[in-house]
C-alpha cells in the first residue's frame, strides 16, 4: 500500500483549503470574518506558505461543516455502518441515516400513534425535503391534503406550509431527506413528468 509521508500530506492542506472555499463561493475576507483567522494567514495557508495547524483547522472545519480529517485528506477508516442514536424533537424521533455534514441528511421519521389524529399544524422553512413512507402518512401541502399509503414517495419546498402527521391516528414511518436551501434530492421514475 501507498502510504503518504507526513509532509505529503500536509503539502495537499492547501490546495485543498482554496478548492474548497472556491467551490462554496466564499472569499477570504468572507472566510476571515467567519473563522477569525486573518486574511493574510488564509493566503498562506491556502498557498503553501504557512503550515497547517489544528489551531488554524478547527475553525476552517467548523466553517465549512466538513470532518477535520476531510481537511487534510485522511484515508476513511473504520467501521462504515452508522450507529443511530435517535433524537426526539416535536413530538416525533429522528434517527439518523447518513453522518457526513453539510448536504442532504436521511432520517427514518416516526411519528407515535395518538388516541386521535392531530389537526394539522402547517409550517413553513427553507429547503426541500423527500420521503418514502413507511406506515401510512397524512401529508398536508397548501390545500393540499393527502394521504400515502407504504411505499409511495413525496418532494416538495419546504417554503410551502407542510405537516406531517397521521391519517387515523397510527404509528407514521417514513424514510426522509432534509436538504439545505439550494440542495435539492430528486427521485425520478418517468423522466417525462
Amino acid at each position: 500500500m501507498d502510504r503518504k509521508t507526513d509532509h505529503e500530506v500536509l503539502d495537499g492542506v492547501g490546495p485543498r483549503l482554496r478548492a474548497l472555499r472556491r467551490a462554496r463561493g466564499i472569499t477570504l475576507a468572507d472566510l476571515a470574518a467567519t473563522t477569525g483567522v486573518s486574511e493574510s494567514t488564509l493566503s498562506r495557508l491556502e498557498s503553501g506558505l504557512r503550515r497547517p495547524s489544528l489551531e488554524l483547522l478547527l475553525p476552517l472545519a467548523r466553517t465549512y461543516d466538513v470532518p477535520l480529517d476531510d481537511l487534510v485528506g485522511a484515508p476513511r477508516t473504520g467501521d462504515p455502518r452508522i450507529h443511530l442514536k435517535p433524537v426526539t424533537r416535536f413530538g416525533m424521533t429522528f434517527v439518523p441515516l447518513s453522518r457526513r455534514p453539510g448536504g442532504v441528511h436521511a432520517f427514518k421519521m416516526i411519528i407515535p400513534a395518538r388516541p386521535e389524529p392531530l389537526e394539522p399544524t402547517p409550517q413553513t422553512h427553507e429547503g426541500f425535503e423527500w420521503l418514502y413512507v413507511l406506515r401510512r402518512l397524512r401529508l398536508v401541502i397548501g390545500e393540499r391534503d393527502l394521504t400515502l399509503p407504504p411505499g409511495e414517495a413525496a418532494e416538495f419546498d419546504t417554503s410551502l406550509p407542510h405537516w406531517l402527521g397521521s391519517a387515523d391516528g397510527g404509528v407514521v414511518e417514513l424514510l426522509i431527506l432534509f436538504g439545505l436551501q439550494g440542495v435539492r434530492a430528486h427521485v425520478r421514475n418517468d423522466p417525462q413528468r
